[in-house]
């Protein structure tokens, strides 16, 4: 990231340049103050006119200290000693559109788009995985959304793993990746996970908060036992218990990688079919365990599922909530342990949003 004090503190005092992509940040001198955003931009960023440096303001490209994102008009009037960061588009994606997907809409409108996707689909491109994924999917379904959000990963806010199946929303415009992206980083999304977990949780709903940091002997994994900078919070709600198992929604607080899985099993209640996590285990054998067993057995990946979804639209400003409900395969594993009646997920409108 380059660093210009007030704009001119390149050596000749020439005005800064900026390349596509890139981050530049700018603080506002006594002489600036009071000047329109849009004005500062053009007389302090070079290949930046007016118009253009309008049109970064309104495509969520700019951000001032201490000022909401969404506030920011180009004729808004800075102050001195204000931060001022500017980022220019990042160049056209490379990636390959995959026009022979078929994506589950929920709902989508010109700033966002809510996706569900099914278990055994990678999010992004990345080593193993350099196309068919859900982002190649979204380029065929909208174009234009290789100039939204970062270049390998165009209009994600968020993630969720291969083999958890959920909602997910995605950014199409500039502007709605900036607001959500705060929202997210500011907790202020409603996230409800299914989880089928082995063994019989013995409270009917408790908080895990730890750290957050990769696991020393497996690079794939975190682990919260080791502390680390990062906070991170799930709250679990038992809904049944079977012989060998539990049903839990997991409500995240924060929304690290892996948390959910890592919280669970390290309270000693594996999710199902979590392989990496310790969720496939040889259980004794008895009249009661062998029906189940079965089931377990037929598990092919973890029993997770992402489905309750709230975010406050990023244009609108209204509150959305979407469900979904689990996929056959977990419903059918849910239903043979738990009943037909542990299939049937509660809606619990009491978080972030209220009933609604």
């Amino acid at each position: 990231m380059k660093a210009h004090q007030g704009g001119n503190a390149e050596k000749g005092g020439g005005p800064a340049a900026i390349d596509s992509g890139e981050r530049v940040a700018l603080v506002v001198t006594a002489e600036q103050a009071g000047m329109r955003l849009d004005a500062l931009l053009s007389t302090s960023i070079e290949v930046l006119s007016r118009a253009r440096a309008a049109k970064h303001i309104t495509d969520g490209r700019v951000s001032v200290a201490g000022v909401a994102t969404r506030q920011l008009k180009p004729a808004y009037r800075v102050e001195a000693n204000a931060a001022v960061v500017v980022v220019a588009p990042q160049p056209p994606s490379d990636l390959v559109p995959w026009h022979d997907a078929s994506l589950v809409i929920v709902y989508e409108d010109e700033d966002l788009i809510v996706i569900n996707k099914p278990a055994g689909l990678v999010v992004h491109p990345g080593a193993g995985h350099p196309d068919e994924t859900l982002v190649n999917a979204l380029l065929a379904h909208v174009p234009e959304l290789d100039e939204v959000g970062a270049t390998d990963r165009p209009g994600l806010v968020h993630r969720i793993d291969k083999d958890t199946s959920g909602l997910l929303v995605v950014s199409k415009t500039p502007t709605a990746h900036t607001r959500l992206s705060a929202d997210f980083a500011q907790h202020d999304i409603e996230r409800r996970y299914v989880a089928l977990v082995l063994g019989r949780v013995a409270n009917d709903g408790f908080t895990v908060e730890s750290g957050h940091t990769r696991h020393g002997g497996d690079r794939r994994r975190f682990t919260g036992r080791k502390g680390g900078s990062r906070r991170a919070v799930t709250h679990v709600t038992v809904l049944s218990r079977s012989v060998l198992t539990t049903l839990v929604v997991a409500t995240l607080e924060t929304g690290r990688t892996h948390q959910i899985r890592m919280h669970l099993s390290e309270r000693g209640h594996p999710i199902a079919g979590d392989a990496l996590y310790g969720g496939i285990r040889n259980h004794p054998r008895t009249p009661t365990t062998i029906p189940e067993i079965a089931v377990l057995q037929q598990i092919g990946r973890q029993c997770l599922h992402a489905y309750t979804l709230g975010f406050r639209h990023p244009m609108s400003g209204q509150r959305l909530r979407f469900h979904c409900p689990m996929p056959q395969d977990m419903h059918d594993a849910v239903v043979a342990l738990h009943g037909s009646e542990g299939a049937d997920l509660p809606q619990l409108d009491v978080a972030l949003f209220g009933p609604g």
